[in-house]
């Protein structure tokens, strides 16, 4: 992976390259966390070899994965970081949120909650940061951690 700042002022925009064989969540997640990114807006063009998305179950309060287990076109990825509930007792972190639309080889279409992507060849990710900190509480409710705006 390689980032680069493009623009500094009031908010920070940064493209992020990764490269061939990163799986794109994980990632986005320890770069985000690097660079201390606690608002931000995402968007991203390229392709994976393979990916999962997800489309939530209100009732299992879970993702249903959606497997694509071929080279897929990345025709629209968009989301937010904002910082979340860390897992298991583990401090707070910056988390992507992201969702996908994956073009097929028969220009059909799968799209979801990004669950994972492994990348082929590249992925081209553009982070706007906004000049705040958002937050995210989990909901036991609904099942996930929420932009919370109090």
């Amino acid at each position: 992976m390689r980032a680069k700042l493009v623009a500094e002022g009031t908010t920070a925009t940064y493209v992020v390259v990764l490269d061939q064989g990163e799986e794109a969540v994980s990632a986005l997640t320890d770069w985000a966390a690097s660079e201390r990114v606690s608002a931000a807006q995402v968007t991203a063009v390229g392709a994976f070899e393979q990916a999962v998305v997800g489309w939530f179950d209100r009732a299992a309060k879970d993702y249903r994965r959606i497997t694509v287990g071929q080279q897929c076109e990345v025709l629209s990825l968009i989301g937010d970081i904002a910082i979340g509930p860390g897992g298991d007792g583990e401090a707070e972190q910056s988390q992507p949120h992201l969702h996908a639309v994956l073009g097929l080889s028969d220009g059909t279409t799968r799209g979801g909650h990004l669950l994972e992507g492994h990348v082929w060849p590249t992925l081209e990710v553009v982070v706007r940061e906004a000049p705040a900190q958002l937050r995210k509480t989990l909901r036991p409710d609904i099942g996930l951690a929420l932009i919370d705006l109090g």
